[in-house]
This record gives structure tokens, C-alpha cells and sequence, in this order.
């Protein structure tokens, strides 16, 4: 019996992970994104942000947050949820430690009723910082 439940339990995140994997892109928060970015370039990807550093968070419908950090932005991808990110939701997050980490999880609160409309499971942070111009 309990490999049975072992095998079930496998198979459901097998097909979770194939879901979130084949989330479709959002074309209208890919543009925004865009937007937000521009004029920008893509640093390596870290696992964690101090929390203390951060300055505030902007939501990209059904895409990513952008976490401020100084003059950097950090876009964070979620690994899960991504679909059910909405710019006027409150993003509640509950952390541990000092940091904000590509395991956590973040829950959305909608704005106007304050009801639980959903989770995101953070990815890692990509940053991205303004593209130093030619000094002649």
C-alpha cells in the first residue's frame, strides 16, 4: 500500500512540474516587463535578496515581480503561479531569516476583498542594472 501511495504521490508531481513547465507566456506583462527593463542588462541570476535592502516590489500581471535594490531591479520568474499574478493584488510574504529566497513562497491577497486569490513559488532573482554609456 505505501507504494502505491509513493508511486501516486510521484506521478502528481511529475504532472504538476509538466504543468508549470508549459505555463503559456502572458504577451501584455512580456511587454511591460520590457518596459520596465529598458536600457538594462541581465546579471547572473542569485538565490536569495536581503530583505532589509529591498526598496519595493512592482507586480507584472500573470509574468514576474521586480524587486528594487538600490539601482538595481530584480526579476523573479516564479517557478509556479506565475498565471495567477495580478498588479493588484497584495503580495504577502512570509520569511524565516533576513532573506528573501528562490524557495519561498509568496501568497496574493486580492485588493478590494482581501481574499487569499492565490501562490506563487519564487524562482531565482535575475538582476539587471543600467547600461553604462560610452564616456568620450
Amino acid at each position: 500500500m505505501r507504494a502505491l501511495l509513493t508511486a501516486a504521490s510521484l506521478s502528481m508531481l511529475a504532472l504538476s512540474s509538466a504543468a508549470v513547465a508549459d505555463e503559456p507566456t502572458y504577451p501584455k506583462g512580456e511587454e511591460e516587463l520590457a518596459k520596465v527593463l529598458e536600457g538594462r542588462v541581465a546579471g547572473k541570476p542569485v538565490g536569495c535578496l536581503s530583505i532589509s535592502a529591498m526598496q519595493n516590489s512592482m507586480v507584472i500581471d500573470k509574468t514576474a515581480i521586480v524587486y528594487r535594490v538600490g539601482s538595481k531591479l530584480y526579476v523573479n520568474r516564479p517557478r509556479a503561479g506565475a498565471s495567477s499574478l495580478d498588479s493588484d493584488d497584495i503580495l504577502l510574504t512570509k520569511i524565516s531569516g533576513s532573506q528573501l529566497c528562490n524557495v519561498d513562497k509568496v501568497d496574493l491577497i486580492d485588493r478590494t476583498s482581501r481574499m487569499w486569490s492565490g501562490f506563487v513559488s519564487l524562482g531565482d532573482f535575475v538582476p539587471y542594472e543600467r547600461v553604462k554609456s560610452a564616456s568620450r
